[in-house]
């Protein structure tokens, strides 16, 4: 019988970005970079052990005012596809009916409705994750951006953290196998963290 499931926005380390303005001292629109971008997720496996997986081809956009942070906005989109706990045989049963289903829920997306500070160099970002074809408002914390570093060519890059927990039942992920001496297979617990680099746009 095969175990697990993870999704954790660790998704999403969207992560979604996701998702990732933060308190530095520029502003502007900004391009999530997929090649330098991860969702991660954790969840227990059998109460007793955390297993971590993985999703890339993160893509989406960020609109961060520092000076009005609560005008920022920001939408990310996860190839659910990718995902990846490094087993095959758990991969091909997370890609199935059983967990994401990804032959007809392919991508998983956040888009924001509020944010506001959090702290120094923190965010509270608000909004709506689509997920197995069910959506729910989620929060995430985010960490950042950095401040921005140009790289050769001129263009500016920045980066930033978020995190979050869900209950993976809100999104009709229910498969749960109960054990002998108690307890479940899988908790209902995922966490979530989307780490983004941000480009610039021009």
């Amino acid at each position: 019988m095969l175990d697990y499931f993870h999704m954790s926005s660790k998704f999403l380390s969207l992560s979604s970005g996701l998702l990732f303005l933060g308190s530095a001292c520029f502003g502007g629109e900004w391009n999530i970079d997929p090649m330098h971008s991860q969702a991660n997720f954790a969840v227990k496996h059998m109460m007793v052990s955390t297993v971590h997986g993985s999703f890339n081809g993160l893509k989406g956009t960020v609109d961060y005012d520092p000076a009005h942070p609560k005008a920022s906005k920001a939408e990310l989109t996860i190839d659910a596809t990718t995902v990846d706990t490094r087993n095959e045989m758990r991969d091909k049963d997370l890609k199935s009916e059983n967990f994401f289903d990804v032959a007809k829920f392919p991508t998983i997306t956040f888009v924001s409705k509020k944010v506001e500070p959090a702290g120094k160099g923190k965010l509270k970002i608000s909004g709506d994750m689509t997920l197995h074809g069910v959506t729910k408002e989620i929060t995430w914390l985010v960490d950042g951006p950095a401040a921005g570093v140009k790289d050769q060519k001129g263009n500016l890059h920045s980066g930033a953290t978020a995190t979050t927990t869900v209950n993976r039942k809100d999104f009709g992920l229910t498969w749960n196998k109960t054990l002998d001496g108690g307890g479940v297979m899988v908790s209902d617990e995922v966490e979530l963290t989307v780490e983004v680099e941000l480009v610039e746009k021009k």
